[in-house]
C-alpha cells in the first residue's frame, strides 16, 4: 500500500509539473494560444490598419482640397487681370492707382535673386556635403554640421533679412540685388545641403567600399559620389530655386523695391512676392486684381519647377546604382 501511494504521489507531482510547463509555454508563445484569441488579435490588427489607412487618405484628401482651393481662388480673382502687357512691361507712374504697366520688373528681379542665391548656395553646399560623406563619415563633426543645417532650415527668413540688413549697415551698403542674393542664399543653403545629404545617403555603401578596395582616393571617391548624386542634385537645385523665388521676408530689407528693370548688382530690384504685397496694400479694386494675377504667375512658376523636379528625379535616376 505504501509503495502504491508513493507511486501515485510521484505521478500526480509529475503531472502537475507537466501542466505547469505547458501553461508557461502557452503564455510565452503566441503561436500556442487558442484559435479564438488568435482570431481576436488578428481582427484587432486589421481594424487598426483600416483606421490608420483611412486617416492617411483623409490627410491626403485634405491637402489636395486645400491646394485646389488656393489655386481656384487665385485663378478666379487673377486671371481676368492677366495680360501680355502685364507680363512684358514694367509699372508706369500710375500703376498702383490703377494705371497701365505690368510686373516685368518683379518677374526679372525674382528670377535674378533666386538664380543668384541658388548659385551661391550650390557653391557652398556641394563641397560641404561631399566632405561629410567622403571624409567626415559618421564622426561627431558630421553630426554637428547636420544639426546646424537643420537649425538654419528652421530659422524664419525674416531673421535672415534682419541679419542681412545689419550687415549692410556695418559695411555701408544699400539695398541692392547683391545684398538680396546674399540674404536669400542663407535661406536656400540648408534646403540644398540637407536635400543633397539625404540623396547621398541613399547611395549604397558597397559602392564606396568597392572603390576603396580598388585603390581609389577619397578625392576620387568624392567625384564618384557626386556623379551618382547628379539626379538628386538637380532636383535639390530646383527645389532651392522654387523656395528662393517665393520668399519675401529675406529680401524685404536687403533687395529693396523699384519700378525699374534690374540694372546691376548694386541697384535695388523688385520681386514678385513684394509686388503682390504692395499691390494688395492699395485701396483700388483694379490693383487688387493685378495683385492676384501676380500671385497666379508666381504660383505657376513654382508649380512648374516642382513638376520638373519630380520628373527629372525619375528620368535622371534610371542609371544610378541603387
Amino acid at each position: 500500500m505504501n509503495q502504491q501511494s508513493s507511486i501515485s504521489n510521484l505521478q500526480s507531482q509529475s503531472g502537475a509539473k507537466g501542466e505547469g510547463r505547458r501553461a508557461e509555454r502557452n503564455r510565452q508563445s503566441p503561436n500556442l494560444q487558442s484559435p479564438v484569441s488568435q482570431s481576436l488579435r488578428l481582427n484587432r490588427r486589421h481594424l487598426e490598419e483600416r483606421i490608420f489607412v483611412a486617416l492617411m487618405r483623409l490627410c491626403m484628401v485634405g491637402a489636395a482640397v486645400a491646394l485646389s482651393m488656393i489655386l481656384a481662388v487665385i485663378f478666379w480673382r487673377g486671371v481676368g487681370a492677366l495680360s501680355i502687357e502685364m507680363l512684358t512691361q514694367p509699372p508706369r507712374g500710375s500703376f498702383y492707382l490703377g494705371g497701365g504697366g505690368g510686373i516685368a520688373n518683379a518677374i526679372a528681379g525674382s528670377m535674378l535673386l533666386a538664380l543668384g542665391a541658388t548659385a551661391v548656395a550650390f557653391c557652398l553646399a556641394t563641397p560641404l556635403v561631399l566632405y561629410l560623406h567622403a571624409y567626415a563619415g559618421r564622426s561627431r563633426v558630421a553630426n554637428w554640421v547636420r544639426l546646424t543645417l537643420d537649425v538654419m532650415w528652421g530659422i524664419p527668413s525674416i531673421v535672415y533679412g534682419a541679419f542681412g540688413f545689419s550687415l549692410m549697415i556695418v559695411l555701408g551698403l544699400r539695398a541692392s540685388l547683391l545684398a538680396g542674393i546674399i540674404a536669400l542664399s542663407f535661406v536656400v543653403l540648408p534646403i540644398l545641403a540637407r536635400t543633397l545629404d539625404e540623396v547621398m545617403r541613399m547611395i549604397p555603401r558597397q559602392l564606396a567600399e568597392t572603390g576603396f578596395a580598388l585603390g581609389a582616393t577619397r578625392l576620387e571617391m568624392a567625384g564618384l559620389l557626386l556623379r551618382q548624386a547628379l539626379p538628386g542634385l538637380f532636383t535639390a537645385l530646383l527645389l532651392a530655386f522654387g523656395r528662393g523665388i517665393g520668399d519675401a521676408a529675406s529680401v524685404l530689407f536687403t533687395a529693396g523695391y523699384t519700378d525699374n528693370m534690374p540694372s546691376g548688382l548694386f541697384a535695388p530690384v523688385a520681386s514678385l512676392p513684394l509686388a503682390v504685397f504692395f499691390q494688395l496694400g492699395t485701396p483700388f479694386p483694379a490693383v487688387h486684381a493685378r495683385a492676384y494675377a501676380s500671385a497666379l504667375v508666381l504660383t505657376v512658376i513654382i508649380l512648374v519647377i516642382s513638376l520638373v523636379a519630380h520628373l527629372s528625379m525619375r528620368r535622371l535616376g534610371r542609371h544610378v546604382v541603387r
